[in-house]
């Protein structure tokens, strides 16, 4: 069986996910022309910045490394749903598409939540619960040592 691309992306941000045992399991990568250009894990807990999101991450790092103001061409995928801050920022960079593993009913912005798309002009294309139980599994892991 030949993984899809959006299998082989999603793997490679579980893979991202698990290299800080210290901080909430997310990874997150950005792809343009079907190639990685930027990689990032959350990264809130070794900033001490609660905007250190994986997401917020990948994208600046998009950003820069693009020279541009916008990621209009550019697919955002996380391990996690976005909450509402990663969502309103994919809005703003106009992600053309972003894909997430684990829905996240309490404190996600896409599809639980605010919806905060549904408040904004641009909206990129949302596939969820790509590798879900994958990407649940590796967050309920975590929470559980923290008990």
């Amino acid at each position: 069986m030949t993984e899809t691309p959006l299998r082989t992306f999603m793997a490679l941000a579980l893979e991202m996910a698990k290299q800080d045992k210290n901080e909430v399991p997310v990874g997150a990568l950005m792809v343009q022309g079907g190639t990685m250009i930027a990689l990032r894990h959350n990264e809130v807990m070794q900033r001490q910045d609660p905007t250190a999101h994986a997401e917020m991450l990948v994208i600046r790092d998009a950003l820069r490394i693009l020279g541009q103001m916008y990621l209009t061409d550019c697919t955002l995928y996380v391990t996690l749903e976005p909450c509402p801050l990663c969502a309103a920022a994919c809005a703003a960079v106009r992600l053309k598409h972003v894909v997430f593993g684990a829905y996240d009913p309490k404190s996600g912005g896409l599809i639980h939540g605010p919806r905060v798309l549904d408040h904004t002009h641009h909206k990129p294309l949302i596939t969820g619960g790509v590798m879900e139980t994958e990407s649940q599994t590796l967050l309920t892991q975590f929470f559980a040592g923290q008990r």
